[in-house]
């Protein structure tokens, strides 16, 4: 949708590239007035049975270990409000603005289905909570990924009935009542079931896992640049990426890759000048040879999590949760195991792509195997070091990928006086992943730094139009080749331009 509409919350699919519009670039949102009316015609049912004497799990009865408590009539608003401050139990590090966005626009679209049985008025709040910029302050530990990311979302929730804390519009941590003061809202006074309605839902590790698929896409396609760079500066072969050779093991990535690299090099002086026979090298390292197979594998994973990503987006999670036919219906679909797997599966191949970077990059600074570069890329070789410390931070990244790559979600705590006695720990899947993302984007700047240096060094030789339009950019954060200095800001540099997309952006926009 444009700038100017925003995105309508029907209570139908969002897709991923909304998610990350108004998680990253404040868009705005609307609610259906259609939906939000069959909000309201939904909410009457569980007014019905708010007034039925038999007990319903949810409206009438306490949660988890408590549910065969029966409360009266006169203490259901203070069991809403126990159960959202009870649950707001989270601690350590400050969740970023776009993960707690991401989750509150993921649990208003579940909100608006009308399978939750909450009021029009709770969405509404929502959706102007997101739109003031009135972001709830989350912490990093309290989910199990199981009932839903229960303290995360609690803490939202808090801040929706004028406690907790917020920052508004980037601001401050203040009160949550200040906060919505601000903005001029009104906080919440909870009817039965709300409570538990913004509660129970694994929207926070879908909008991990949409910001991640967002975010691995661009990953990839900046993760061929560098290798095309790398095979070029290191003087390998472009003949492997070659159609006729990959559709022999036609794996869609892998020919996505390959295909990408074998455009970014087509026109390469430096990999022209040494094709003919008296080149007698028979074959390229596997770090350069391979990469189409890793990075395809690694994309294929990622249409997986995307296929995953998609049903959970087009879902409605809530427990107990109002079916078609109107009955409050308990059930497992809380728990976070799809979300959890992928999470987890994306982790390992994040880690696997930024491996074979590490290696690349490695070969650029050994002068047994860089072709004729001086040692580290050093300018003046003795005096000093190049870029030798800068691998041994690729390196060192890399190892601490590997441990991130460990899956969370092979793990379970039980939790509840064993009620709930198998969780999924998707949160935690969805926490290290955001890690592993940061960790490869570094891993990639260094190679494209190494790789850009060693591209100079080639001269009088020059690199292709895009290889070389690819290092420009590199340059002008990076400098050129030259006398020891400092370099930690010239890497943060250069992971700032993967971050922000700009070495994609020149590789998409290929003829």
């Amino acid at each position: 949708m444009s700038k100017m509409s925003g995105i309508s919350v029907t209570g139908g699919a969002l897709s991923v590239a909304e998610v990350v519009k108004v998680a990253r670039e404040y868009e705005k949102v609307t609610l259906d007035p259609g939906a939000r009316e069959h909000v309201a015609r939904r909410r009457d049912i569980i007014d019905s049975k708010a007034a039925d004497p038999q007990a319903h799990y949810g409206v009438s009865t306490g949660f988890g270990a408590l549910a065969t408590t029966f409360i009266s009539t006169d203490r259901r608003r203070q069991l809403q409000l126990s159960l959202i401050r009870s649950h707001a139990a989270g601690t350590g590090a400050e969740v970023d603005t776009e993960v707690v966005r991401a989750l509150m626009l993921l649990r208003l679209r579940t909100l608006m289905t009308g399978h939750t049985g909450v009021r029009p008025e709770v969405c509404d709040l929502y959706a102007a909570m997101l739109n003031h910029r009135v972001t709830p302050v989350v912490h990093e530990f309290g989910s199990l990924g199981c009932s839903g990311d229960l303290a995360p979302l609690a803490h939202v929730a808090l801040v929706a009935i004028g406690e907790g804390e917020a920052r508004v519009d980037g601001g401050p941590i203040t009160p949550g009542a200040e906060a919505l003061a601000a903005a001029n809202l009104v906080p919440l006074e909870l009817q039965e079931k709300e409570g538990l309605a913004l509660i129970n839902g694994t929207e926070g590790m879908l909008g991990c896992l949409a910001l991640a698929i967002h975010d691995a896409t661009s990953l990839l396609v900046t993760a061929d640049a560098a290798a095309a760079m790398s095979v070029e500066s290191l003087m390998g072969t472009d003949r492997v990426f070659q159609d006729d050779v990959q559709r022999l093991r036609p794996h869609p990535g892998q020919l996505e890759s390959a295909r990408r690299m074998a455009r970014l090099l087509r026109d390469s002086p430096i990999v022209a000048s040494h094709q003919g026979p008296e080149d007698g090298r028979v074959q390229d390292a596997y770090s350069l040879r391979c990469s189409p197979q890793v990075h395809g594998a690694a994309r294929a994973t990622l249409t997986h999590a995307t296929a995953v990503a998609e049903v959970e987006l087009a879902s409605a999670i809530d427990n107990p949760v109002l079916t078609d036919e109107g009955l409050l219906q308990s059930n497992g679909n809380f728990h976070g195991a799809p979300l959890g797997y992928v999470l987890d599966f994306l982790a390992i191949v994040v880690a696997d792509v930024a491996s074979i970077s590490e290696r690349r990059t490695d070969r650029f600074l050994d002068v047994s195997r860089n072709q004729g570069l001086p040692p580290f890329l050093a300018y003046e070789v003795g005096v000093d070091s190049g870029l030798m410390i800068a691998h041994y931070t690729a390196a060192a990244i890399v190892s601490d990928l590997k441990r991130l790559a460990y899956p969370a979600s092979v793990d379970s705590i039980p939790s509840s006086a064993l009620q709930e006695d198998h969780v999924s720990m998707g949160w935690h899947s969805a926490m290290k992943l955001r890690s592993s993302l940061d960790g490869l984007s570094r891993v990639l700047a260094i190679e494209l730094l190494t790789a850009s240096w060693g591209q100079s060094l080639r001269a009088p030789l020059m690199p292709g139009t895009l290889t070389g339009a690819i290092a420009a950019k590199v340059m002008t954060v990076a400098g050129p080749v030259g006398q020891d200095k400092f370099l930690a800001p010239v890497i943060e540099g250069v992971y700032r331009l993967v971050r922000e997309k700009k070495i994609a952006e020149i590789v998409e926009g290929m003829d």
